[in-house]
C-alpha cells in the first residue's frame, strides 16, 4: 500500500520563518504539511505534531526537512518513530536522506543523531546558564525583560475589561493578563 507524503515543520520562535522549511517539504512532494511555531525541546503543546500523528495512516511517511524539527530529545525523537511505527506509517528527513525508518541502516543512523541532537541541546544550555552566571557576577544582569506593560494592563482592567478581552486587545495570553494583576 503507497500512501501519502505528510510533511511537518517547526521553529521555535514567532520571529523565524517556516517558509524554507514549507517549501521544501512542498518540492519533497508532501500532499499535506503541518507547521507551527513551538520550542522542540519537549512534545508538550505541539498541537500541530499531535495533529500530523493523528492524521497519518498506514503506508505513509511523515517528512521532515531536518530531524530537529521533529524533536530535540533522543526519548521524545524515538516515543514518536515508535507511534509511526506502531501506525504502520515511515519517516524521513530531507536533509538527512539517510534516515528512512523502512531500512535499517536508516534506524541505525535515527539513533545516533537523535543522540548528537540531544547533547547539542545539553551543551547550548550549558553555555547559557554560564553566560548568564558571568554577568550576574559581573552585575550587568537584568533578567528577561518584561513583556507585558502591567500599567496598561490594569488601565485596561480599570475600564472594565475582563482577562480575555485584555489579553486579545494587547496580543497577549490571558495567563499574562493575569501574572500582571497579580504582581
Amino acid at each position: 500500500m503507497v500512501g501519502q507524503l505528510v510533511g511537518y515543520a517547526r521553529v521555535s520562535s514567532s520571529g523565524q520563518s517556516l517558509e524554507v522549511q514549507l517549501d521544501a517539504l512542498t518540492l519533497a512532494g508532501c500532499e499535506k504539511v503541518f507547521a507551527e511555531k513551538r520550542s522542540g525541546t519537549t512534545t508538550s503543546g505541539r498541537s500541530e505534531l499531535v495533529d500530523a500523528l493523528s492524521y497519518v495512516r498506514e503506508g505513509d511517511t511523515l517528512v521532515v526537512t531536518r530531524l530537529d524539527r521533529l524533536a530535540r530529545s533522543a526519548v521524545d525523537l524515538h516515543s514518536i518513530v515508535a507511534q509511526l511505527t506502531e501506525k504502520g506509517v515511515a519517516f524521513q528527513c530531507l536533509q538527512q536522506s539517510s534516515i528512512d525508518t523502512r531500512t535499517s541502516t536508516g534506524k541505525l543512523l535515527l539513533g545516533v543523531l537523535a543522540s548528537i541532537a540531544e547533547f547539542e541541546t545539553d551543551i547550548r544550555r550549558e553555555r547559557q546558564r554560564e553566560g548568564i552566571e558571568r554577568a550576574k557576577a559581573a552585575g550587568v544582569y537584568k533578567g528577561r525583560r518584561p513583556t507585558v506593560d502591567v500599567a496598561q494592563v490594569r488601565a485596561l482592567r480599570d475600564q472594565g475589561l475582563g482577562g480575555t478581552e485584555i489579553a486579545k486587545q494587547l496580543g497577549i495570553g490571558r495567563a499574562s493578563v493575569y501574572r500582571a494583576l497579580a504582581g
